[in-house]
């Protein structure tokens, strides 16, 4: 049998049981099982498609220069392209997500396309642009964020109570938190960076340095080159985001998922997975990056606040704790590894205080949107009941 035909006679199966669902609808239909179930197996498949290339390229661009077709944009771009099939399905069908799923897919899908091509004429007008915090890449992360938030919010909705619903939410919250922490990654791989200029032994190919020299019109051989490519943002910026930005998944995820130490799987998976991909990239000739190992003491915290029953006790007490945790953790990891540059302990008290407005926040959401992970499964177990 040729090729062609057996690939004919494999997909012919394949086309006969999705042609009938694809009939106009709006958000909130009645999606089968087996449908609602490979509908978020692609978004798990788009997603690992997208961390892996990700991960990638942020090490990729410590070392070489910019490449529109380098292999973790590729990697990306497979991701990108299972997405937006996927979003496509959701917008015309109404399967698999309730309105404001269907919205949070929609504008982050949006977002993340438009910023495509405004990143690549921002490489175009400004070169190298190595910064993670760049305009047109902070779109990339926020598109990508909304496309998850409703990803999250169409599985919390409609997944029947049961392990596969709390693993596959775990698994989204670990997307999600990868996402949130991806810019840090530049102060990560800084330091790392930095050290190296300092010991003679840079990273990064003659070519990149050449390149980001010749942006800010200095030396090849000046330090100022060397900072300006490593750690291009205020030292404050990432111990605040971690205190703020990457606690409040935390918070998230420990409602959500409704289980004990929830937050702490959630960025034990991530920090285990960093742990494990450095040395694969280093033992492929990548630099080096810190792991935030210390932002398991922070999801720690946030999982213990949860014993308290009062929401505004609860939001104030945890984050005063998660950000004293956080700040020490990042204390211990320095001394004993390496991690990006500290900050006065003073400091992280404008963390402390934003986190616990955003987590006030937070708890006003989750009984607007019914967010709480008893609370949903109550009204999944009651809608699901004959």
């Amino acid at each position: 049998m040729k090729p062609v035909e057996s690939l004919r006679r494999r997909a012919t199966p394949v086309i006969e049981w999705a042609l009938p669902y694809w009939t106009r609808g709006k958000a909130g239909r009645e999606t089968p099982e087996d449908l609602f179930r490979l509908l978020y197996l692609g978004w798990l498949v788009a997603f690992s498609f997208k961390v892996l290339g990700a991960s990638w390229d942020v090490s990729w661009h410590f070392k070489w220069l910019r490449d529109d077709l380098a292999p973790p944009h590729l990697l990306n771009s497979v991701g990108t392209a299972v997405a937006l099939a996927l979003t496509i399905i959701h917008l015309y069908t109404g399967y698999g997500v309730d309105r404001l799923a269907q919205r949070l897919i929609a504008w982050g899908t949006g977002i993340f396309l438009l910023a495509v091509p405004l990143d690549l004429i921002n490489h175009r007008v400004n070169g190298l642009d190595i910064t993670s915090w760049s305009p047109s890449h902070l779109m990339l992360y926020i598109g990508t964020l909304f496309m998850i938030c409703g990803v999250i919010r169409g599985w919390f909705v409609r997944a029947v109570p049961g392990r596969t619903r709390t693993l596959v939410l775990g698994g989204l919250f670990v997307f999600l938190f990868e996402n949130v922490w991806f810019p840090e990654q530049h102060q990560e791989y800084g330091v790392y960076g930095l050290a190296a200029w300092d010991r003679g032994t840079p990273e990064a190919e003659p070519i990149l340095i050449r390149f980001a020299a010749d942006q800010i019109g200095l030396p090849v051989d000046d330090r100022a080159v060397a900072l300006h490519f490593t750690l291009p943002v205020p030292d404050a910026l990432y111990p605040l985001y971690a205190a703020m930005a990457a606690l409040l998944v935390a918070v998230y995820a420990r409602a959500m998922i409704g289980r004990m130490f929830s937050a702490t799987a959630v960025i034990g998976a991530y920090v285990a997975f960093r742990m494990l991909i450095w040395p694969l990239l280093a033992a492929a000739g990548f630099p080096r990056s810190a792991v935030p190992v210390f932002l398991i003491a922070g999801a720690l915290a946030v999982d213990l606040a949860f014993l308290i029953r009062m929401p505004v006790v609860r939001a104030l007490v945890g984050s005063l704790g998660a950000v004293v945790l956080v700040d020490q953790a990042l204390r211990l990891q320095n001394a004993a590894f390496m991690s990006p540059p500290l900050v006065p302990p003073m400091t992280m008290l404008i963390g402390g205080a934003g986190l616990a407005v955003l987590w006030l926040a937070a708890e006003w959401s989750f009984d607007r949107h019914t967010l709480r992970a008893q609370d949903r499964e109550a009204v999944v177990s009651a809608t699901a009941t004959p």
